[in-house]
């Protein structure tokens, strides 16, 4: 089952530098620049492991993380109609610490959906099972990301190539025009297929596999992104065919028996019922099977014909393992003792191979730069993925910090819930969670982080002359095109604005022209320094002024140590309190972090 099958309010972005890409048929890591950065070494020098400690451990703000918690809380009651799900764990942390680990609501609250008064049927009150922080989810697309591990670390071993044909390992797949489609394509949603087919429909595995066999691509690949759960059962059968072993057994003996995730496989054995997350009332016409109440059996319809074991669905983990295996991959493939892959796999899965497509950024396996669930987190380099049945992981190397958003949002309806919105608050307090240090001084102008807003920040009516030069601090993240902080000018006191071309210098001594005068997108989360060059007026009056739209929002934008200076002297230094206290802000405030 898809998610994105259910977000279509997802915005196109503007696709950012990249590094380019040299792929041929055979791979050449040290081509790839290093993984992401490893969190600070421990004492035996080894790669961090896991430890529950306080935010301030963590270098976040505790205070954020509480929001975090009220926010998901607020989503158990109507939202706006339903509740987004029954219930949920967060956990959420930085660096080797897990700062935030929190069970709410019901992990089995009820026993069927009644269509008629589009109601639950509760179970009763003794027979509900509350979330706690151990309980164990239904991961559904989440899935792919454990696939996809399996599958580079074939890349590694040289036993698949990237741009290899997929008819080269599975002969019947180049029936009906898919001869060309290759490895990287399944990897990154890029092969034409379509997003789904009822393969539970067939009745035996083989009919399964004829219908995959036979299935025609909707576009020629490479052409077009189109997230399909093709693509992952596709590379679940090549995984199997190369190694001999069924996707389950690969999983257990190269993923979770190396890490510790001892709560994470295929089909869970009954003894784990009860500490399960249930799912859907399954039955027609919202349910391609009628099935009852799903609770301890995988939900998505192909991977439960497929018997539980499917490469784009099937796997079942709790939030502690998900994390688990997000520090593994932001410490550049290991964890502790054990090793699953090398950093410059790990670089693969974190390198946008989507370039022609916008908006769509894609690593092997990992979605990258998605705001409609990352929120906040979204970078160049934050991958993820989420999950038909209300579960996500975003993980972004550029803080080192994790999100683990488990829940059961199909519970006891899929119609119950729409979007991402849970997953994008919590996203968003982790990232405000990360403190950004003021420049200069003890407190910096930040615009804050609210959709659908104008802020503005004014600096009081100054006389210019030739030469006179506005510089400050300037810090921004915010959603790329749709979200944009403006320099501007006004000399009639604000009847009209026009606005003003600065230049920006980041730390590595590249100046960037901004000739309209704004910024979107990413900065790098670094301070820059700011110049611009100011009209000549007897009483100018600068502002800036943050836009965003109704959806989502970055980490938002911070401006310190505002000066102007003339031919004769400073006319404007924040830093004198007479001439900050002229500051007239809407919308921003004096943040220390």
């Amino acid at each position: 089952m898809t998610e994105e099958a259910t977000t279509g309010d997802r915005l196109s972005r503007r696709q950012l530098g990249r590094h380019s890409l040299a792929l041929g048929g055979a791979l050449a890591f040290a081509s790839f620049p290093a993984g992401p950065a490893e969190a600070a070494p421990t004492t035996t020098g080894r790669p961090p492991t896991l430890r529950h400690g306080s935010p301030e451990q963590a270098g976040l703000l505790p205070r954020h993380l509480d929001q975090l918690v009220a926010d998901a809380e607020a989503f158990l009651g109507p939202s706006p109609k339903h509740p987004w799900y029954a219930g949920a764990v967060l956990l959420a942390g930085r660096g080797s610490t897990v700062a935030l680990h929190r069970p709410i609501g019901r992990a089995v609250r009820y026993a069927a959906y009644d269509e008629k008064t589009d109601t639950g049927v509760e179970f009763p009150a003794s027979e509900q099972i509350p979330m706690t922080e151990d309980t164990v989810f239904d991961l559904a697309s989440v899935s792919k990301l454990f696939t996809s591990i399996l599958a580079v670390q074939q890349l590694e071993r040289g036993a698949l190539q990237l741009e290899g044909k997929v008819a080269t390992y599975l002969p019947e797949f180049a029936r009906a025009g898919k001869q060309d489609v290759t490895i990287r394509q399944l990897f990154t949603h890029t092969s034409g297929f379509r997003a789904w087919l009822p393969l539970y429909k067939a009745p035996s595995y083989e009919q399964k596999l004829e219908l995959i066999w036979n299935e025609a691509p909707l576009n020629p690949p490479g052409t077009k992104y189109l997230y399909s759960d093709l693509n992952l059962i596709s590379l679940q059968l090549v995984l199997e065919k190369i190694t001999g072993l069924p996707l389950d057994t690969q999983l257990r003996d190269e993923i979770t028996a190396p890490l510790g995730m001892h709560r994470t496989r295929y089909n869970p054995p009954t003894s784990w019922k009860p500490t399960i997350a249930a799912t859907e009332d399954a039955r027609a016409p919202w349910s391609g099977l009628d099935r009852g109440l799903v609770w301890g059996e995988v939900h998505d319809e192909n991977a439960f014909g497929l018997g539980g074991v499917a490469g784009h669905a099937g796997v079942f983990s709790s939030a502690w393992d998900l994390a688990v295996l997000g520090r593994t991959l932001l410490n550049g493939g290991a964890y502790g003792r054990a090793r699953i892959l090398s950093p410059a796999s790990v670089e693969l899965m974190f390198t946008d191979f989507n370039t022609a497509f916008p908006g769509d950024e894609h690593g092997l396996g990992f979605e990258l730069y998605q705001h409609w669930y990352m929120g906040a987190m979204a970078t160049p380099r934050t991958a993820g993925h989420t999950g038909f049945t209300g579960t996500s992981l975003v993980l972004d190397p550029t803080t080192d910090s994790f999100l683990v958003v488990l829940s059961n949002s199909v519970h006891p309806v899929r119609s119950w819930r729409s979007g991402s919105a849970p997953r994008v608050a919590a996203a968003n307090n982790l990232a405000r969670a990360v403190p950004v240090r003021p420049r200069h001084g003890r407190t910096a102008w930040f615009s804050g982080m609210a959709t659908s807003t104008t802020a503005t920040l004014a600096l009081p009516p100054l006389t210019t002359a030739a030469g006179s030069r506005l510089s400050c601090a300037l810090w921004w993240d915010t959603e790329p095109q749709s979200d944009v902080l403006s320099l501007e000018a006004s000399a009639d006191g604000g009847g009209t604005w026009q606005p003003v071309p600065f230049t920006t210098t980041g730390a590595d001594g590249t100046p960037q022209g901004h000739p309209a005068g704004t910024v979107t997108g990413w900065s790098g989360r670094v301070w820059h320094r700011l110049s611009a060059s100011l009209p000549t007026a007897p009483s100018l009056v600068l502002r800036w002024r943050y836009t965003t739209d109704r959806l989502y929002v970055g980490r938002g934008v911070y401006v310190d140590a505002l000066a102007v200076r003339g031919a004769d002297g400073t006319l404007f230094d924040e830093t004198r309190p007479a001439d900050a206290a002229r500051i007239e802000a809407v919308g921003w405030t004096a943040s220390a972090n």
